[in-house]
């Protein structure tokens, strides 16, 4: 049985990753096994953490949407100061032959072993005749499509742009706490999400989206940011599920699909000023879900 290894940091699954994913499913066949092999956490917060970019998603979701891009199996490489210092032959040694591929597919941006100076054509000289080694062009649609351009997208609040890099919304994921409770005395309550420093989000907002528990997903009206009117200093994303407003989901691990930016964040004067402003909001979430399909492409 043929398997093919695709190697990549794969941070947010988009479409040029899953390019590499399905020429690797081309290569290995129906009856074949794809291994997607990835790095966690980010080298780039090992060997220059200053650096470091914002992740589009964490490794439970990456491996969660590498599966749905075509891997059988997921094989996560603990990324450490002692792996960065590998020169490419120990890399090929210690890492891939275990894995036993007959091919493996990088993308031509790829790079590893010390000082990430080695590339595809050198894996491939590496390899011998012990492997085939596919390096893939960068998918460019309208601009290169990577993972840099996604968080420029999300840091300018283009959730359409994000959307077409990754092939689906961009979805921010993570632990449901609990909030200052205000939406729900405004008659809007909303599952709250901290926003860590070190994940990538939407610009400050109100965003026309879905929230998203297990099998079930509901039209949302989103707002990313501090809470202006209440004073907040904590980033957070806050989703209202429409019509709902009888959901419990602390503590349950929750994501939020951003469709469409509909504002920015304002300060409003008055709890009524804010209450219909956010019945604005609602409606517009509703015309903007009604006329666009709930996944994008």
């Amino acid at each position: 049985m043929k398997k093919v290894v695709a190697i990549g940091n794969f941070d947010g699954v988009h479409r040029g990753h899953q390019a590499i994913l399905q020429q690797a499913r081309d290569l290995a066949g129906a009856e074949g096994t794809v291994v997607a092999l990835t790095f966690w956490p980010h080298p780039m917060s090992v060997v220059r953490p200053a650096h470091s970019p914002a992740l589009l998603c964490d490794i439970t979701d990456r491996v969660a949407l590498l599966h749905a891009a075509g891997a059988d199996e997921v094989s996560i490489v603990e990324f450490t100061p002692v792996v960065a210092a590998w020169p490419p032959a120990v890399f090929l040694d210690k890492v891939l032959l275990p894995l036993d591929p007959s091919a493996v597919v990088v993308g031509e941006n790829f790079r590893f072993g010390v000082g990430a100076t080695a590339d595809g054509n050198q894996l491939r000289d590496l390899a011998q005749d012990r492997f085939e080694v596919t390096v893939l062009p960068m998918l460019v649609d309208q601009g290169a499509v990577s993972s840099s351009r996604v968080r420029a997208a999300l840091v300018a609040g283009d959730a359409r742009l994000a959307a077409s890099i990754l092939g689906r919304w961009y979805r921010f994921s993570g632990i449901v706490v609990l909030g200052d409770q205000r939406g729900r005395a405004l008659g809007f309550p909303t599952a709250n999400l901290g926003v860590p420093s070190t994940y990538a989000c939407l610009d400050d907002g109100v965003y026309a989206g879905y929230l998203v528990h297990g099998q079930d997903r509901w039209p949302a009206a989103v707002s990313v940011g501090t809470n202006p009117t209440f004073d907040g200093d904590q980033r957070r994303v806050e989703a209202y599920a429409l019509d709902h407003t009888d959901l419990r989901l602390y503590g349950e691990r929750v994501g939020v699909d951003f469709v469409e930016r509909l504002r920015g964040q304002n300060r409003f004067t008055s709890k009524e000023e804010l209450i219909s402003q956010m019945n604005q909001d609602v409606a517009a979430t509703r015309r903007i879900l009604a006329a666009i399909p709930p996944t994008a492409s």
